[in-house]
């Protein structure tokens, strides 16, 4: 009986999302003691307050407070990967297939209701049932397309907060200038405001280019790598109810662990 595996197994922190934003913040803040200057000079609440808050109040405006929401949580699943092994995955339907192959598909019921990748389970259910294989296809297919366009949805909202939050800050700059020009007698009052005033053009730039775009670009990324495990579940299982082979499977679903950058070539050839 073929041993049910999850390819995904949610919790693993992300390291490489951790270590990138240490890393950007630090070159950015060691770049600045290196020159001399203090932690001290961009720490501004006011500068944050007026970039965050226009971002935030802008992207409201041009997107539906329930995009935001689910922007906001899948930010937070960012520092968060789901381990993932396609290969496991394919020696799992292979498995099913075997089974299948010797004793017909509805021997699979029982297999179907303990499987815990939910896409894999819902397919396998289908099969069992005897669903046409074009009319499984396109379920599975839409479940895919939906989540991607889901995906894409928060994404735009990052985007969204990456366009606006420079031109925020360039506006935060404006009033802190504003504010400099009610002390000109004071040339080192003067001097300190401008230096003050451009915090908020630093922060603008700073999280649009550290934050938000490059949590859009990571959304789209681990989407289109989730669509592609589940396009090897469906093929993996449409073969399954077609008869296929099961070292056939094997061979035809390996293509998929060949383009995975976490299987190794070795494995992904066995």
């Amino acid at each position: 009986m073929p041993r049910s595996m999850s390819a995904r197994r949610p919790g693993r922190l992300d390291v490489a999302t951790v270590a990138g934003l240490a890393l950007a913040v630090g070159g950015i803040v060691g770049g600045l003691v290196w020159e001399g200057g203090h932690v001290q000079e961009i720490l501004k609440p006011t500068a944050a307050v007026i970039v965050l808050g226009g971002t935030f109040g802008a992207v409201l405006v041009t997107s539906s407070m329930k995009a935001v929401n689910g922007a906001i949580r899948a930010f937070a699943d960012l520092f968060f990967e789901e381990t993932h092994s396609p290969e496991a995955l394919v020696e799992e339907i292979v498995g099913y297939a075997a089974k299948a192959r010797k004793s017909g598909v509805v021997s699979l019921e029982q297999d179907a209701e303990t499987v815990a990748d939910p896409f894999l389970q819902k397919a396998l259910t289908l099969a069992v049932d005897g669903t046409d294989l074009q009319e499984l296809r396109r379920m599975m297919e839409l479940e895919i397309e939906v989540e991607e366009h889901q995906v894409d949805t928060y994404a735009r909202v990052f985007e969204s907060a990456g366009g606006y939050a420079p031109t925020i800050g360039i506006i935060g700059a404006v009033l802190g200038l504003i504010q400099v020009m009610k002390h000109l007698a004071d040339i080192d009052e003067v001097g300190k405001g401008i230096a003050t005033a451009f915090v908020a053009t630093i922060y603008g730039v700073g999280f649009a280019n550290v934050l938000f775009l490059p949590a859009g670009g990571k959304l789209r990324a681990r989407a289109q790598e989730r669509s592609r495990q589940r396009e090897l579940v469906l093929e993996g299982v449409i073969s399954i109810v077609e008869g296929m082979n099961p070292k056939m499977i094997r061979s035809k679903l390996a293509a998929y662990c060949a383009h995975d950058p976490a299987v190794p070539r070795k494995a992904a050839a066995a």
